[in-house]
């Protein structure tokens, strides 16, 4: 039973894991998406079409 249960435990730290690592790489893709939209438009102040 102990053995059974540490295999559970360890299964949903897993999942856990895994989750955060997926939540973790969308919301750096949207941060990246973000700043090219920044640098879009400092470019384009830059080029005084602000």
């Amino acid at each position: 039973m102990k053995r059974l249960m540490t295999l559970l435990m360890l299964a949903m730290f897993s999942t856990g894991l895994l989750a955060g690592c997926n939540t973790m790489a969308g919301a750096g893709k949207d941060v990246q998406k973000a700043g090219e939209k920044v640098e879009d438009k400092a470019q384009d102040c830059k080029d005084m079409h602000c």
